[in-house]
């Protein structure tokens, strides 16, 4: 089992003869992706040789779901064109967009992940690396190779430590990891993939990377009160963050104490989550929270 993404899935990518849709797209086909064609208007009705396998281009978004029957499609158009690329993809009722295209203006990403509520679509990103079932599907930028499946299901805004805890836990492995991004508005948030880890019966413990800034730890943890059983183990990048400076992501803005480490790291330990002051911490927690279940 997985959330979001299974072996069954098939893929469009938007954006897909560009240089970073290209490169992406044929590290997402060696991890066992079904990706099923591209879309570019101005090159529609042509194919792609990628590796030997040749990958038609459509249209539109509703070319590429009639001919296919594609239910998910990744997102590798530049800043300027990601709503209407976003908002082409909601109008098709594709059930998942992942949106990895970073510097999106705030009130385009307002505009389309409203839009895709209304029509059903679920939004992952912007500015995310995708998300991964290992040795299933790979829908995104995160590299295939560095973990296996397993028992963790692992939500995060940050690219970088959603790697590096990958990484650390390579030994157990994931049902799935999701990056929904650190954007101030995502399409996805860590209470949507909290309750998903939750139903799914192949996620034993869930992992959620946080960060300084906004409430989103806040929320989780009255999410994880009300509606989550199984362990959950976090971590807050920012820890060191000096007092008084913006950091990271775009989202990671601090106001007074609401938003730093410590009032994070004490929301969820509330919540009953164990919490790493570190990435390697926090992979020596989910460790030791599995072998004494």
């Amino acid at each position: 089992m997985a959330i979001h993404l299974t072996k069954e899935s098939k893929v469009l990518v938007q954006g897909m003869t560009g240089a970073e849709g290209m490169k992406h797209t044929r590290r997402m086909l060696a991890a066992g992706t079904n990706v099923v064609g591209g879309v570019n208007p101005r090159k529609a009705g042509r194919s792609v040789d990628i590796d030997g396998r040749t990958v038609p281009v459509f249209g539109s978004v509703a070319d590429g779901i009639r001919s296919t029957g594609a239910d998910v499609t990744v997102v590798f158009v530049p800043p300027a064109f990601a709503k209407e690329a976003v908002t082409e993809a909601a109008d098709a009722r594709i059930p998942l967009a992942v949106v990895i295209t970073e510097g999106i203006p705030v009130h385009d990403t307002v505009a389309f992940t409203a839009h895709a509520r209304r029509t059903g679509t679920r939004v992952i990103g912007p500015n995310c690396p995708g998300l991964i079932t290992p040795g299933q599907s790979n829908a995104g930028i995160i590299p295939a190779d560095i973990t296996k499946p397993g028992p963790i299901g692992l939500v995060s805004k940050s690219g970088t430590l959603t790697y590096q805890l990958m990484y650390e836990l390579r030994d157990i492995g994931f049902s799935t990891c999701v990056g929904i991004g650190g954007d101030p508005v995502v399409g996805t948030s860590h209470i949507d993939c909290l309750t998903a880890f939750q139903d799914d019966p192949d996620t034993e413990l869930i992992v959620r990377i946080g960060e300084i800034g906004g409430d989103a730890e806040e929320r989780a943890a009255a999410c994880i009160r009300e509606r989550v059983t199984k362990p959950v183990v976090g971590y807050i990048a920012g820890f060191t963050a000096p007092e008084g400076r913006t950091m990271g992501h775009a989202g990671a803005i601090v106001s007074g104490s609401t938003g730093t480490a410590d009032a994070k790291r004490q929301a969820v330990q509330a919540a009953g989550v164990r919490v790493g002051r570190t990435p390697t911490e926090t992979a020596r927690l989910v460790m030791e929270t599995l072998r004494n279940r």
